[in-house]
């Protein structure tokens, strides 16, 4: 069996939930077996059946009110009590904050191998070969996992969404709660924000914008387009943006769809953070910027020209 982790937001799944389930539906044909979802959280059922249609046969629901903040600890518990009751060979999980924390935790607890950062279905099951980005993406490597258990997490906008057009089964299950797994006691939860491991949309700028003071075009951009705003590490080093927006290397791993780069060189730290983007735009003043063999399009000329061209031609459109 196949067992999937699908997040949720405030009851709610995103479009990331429903690609880990259809990764994980394509994936359980290829062991001829089943695909389940576990959700943890307060969701209700018409938002649990939508993972049906994308092929997992069972849903299955954990509420508890201790469970209300992510705990680490405390859902690494609860999963690998699921797994071990189904008998899960496999478990997938998102390639975000979430994922990348439980994943290790998850490998100790259940002696599974661990391949994380994946981006595709495996060359072979027997033995269970698969295929990931190495070097920030300058290389691929192929992966054998000779455990019995195996745990896989999943690059955002890697896969794709696939709708099978069917139906879930709805269980309920009651783990055992431990008060000694219990790390979490209140959360403070970012509002009225786009996150940046959510968003379909990045506008990002580098040390070429010349100081926090010249962000405004950037944000404006940003909420035209429902994107999320990010920085290169230079940029959150001399503190003009919060480190939390700082993607790279040494920062946050992105895949968006579309990735705007504003006055970023592109040094090999910043692209292995943001290489797996469907689509790169770059501006920059330097026509030998390594940020142009990365992008799928770019412009040479002064981000404080280009970008409100930009923002114009967008408000023309959406006229």
């Amino acid at each position: 069996m196949i067992l999937v982790y699908t997040e949720n937001w405030d009851g709610k799944f995103k479009k990331l939930s429903y690609e880990l389930v259809s990764y994980a539906s394509e994936l359980a044909k290829k062991f001829n077996t089943k695909a389940v979802a576990i959700s943890i959280g307060n969701v209700e059922n018409s938002e649990l059946e939508t993972l049906g249609k994308y092929g997992v046969s069972k849903i299955v629901t954990v509420k508890n009110d201790k469970l209300n903040n992510l705990d680490n600890k405390l859902y690494t518990s609860v999963i690998s009590q699921l797994a071990e009751k189904e008998g899960a060979k496999v478990i997938i999980l998102a390639n975000n904050n979430t994922g990348k924390a439980i994943a290790p935790r998850l490998s100790a607890k259940l002696k599974a191998g661990l391949v994380s950062g994946i981006e595709t279905l495996p060359e072979s099951i027997e033995p269970f070969t698969i295929r990931k980005k190495v070097y920030t993406g300058k290389a691929y490597a192929n992966i054998v996992v000779k455990s019995d258990k195996k745990i896989l997490t999943l690059f955002q906008n890697a896969f794709g969404l696939f709708e099978t057009g069917g139906s879930a089964v709805i269980e309920e299950f009651n783990p055992q709660i431990s008060e000694s797994n219990i790390t979490v006691e209140d959360i403070n939860k970012t509002t009225g924000k786009i996150l940046l491991n959510d968003a379909e949309i990045v506008v990002s700028g580098g040390r070429g914008m010349k100081g926090g003071e010249n962000w405004a075009p950037i944000e404006e951009l940003a909420q035209l387009l429902g994107a999320a705003t990010a920085c290169s590490r230079p940029v959150s080093d001399e503190g003009w943006r919060p480190h939390g927006e700082h993607v790279g290397q040494t920062g946050k791993v992105i895949a968006p769809n579309l990735y705007f780069a504003f006055g970023i060189s592109g040094a090999i730290q910043h692209l292995g953070g943001v290489s797996s983007s469907k689509c790169i735009v770059a501006v920059n003043t330097d026509k030998d910027a390594p940020i142009f063999e990365a992008a799928d399009y770019g412009i040479v000329g002064d981000v404080k020209k280009v970008i409100p061209e930009i923002i114009s031609a967008i408000k023309e459109i959406k006229k």
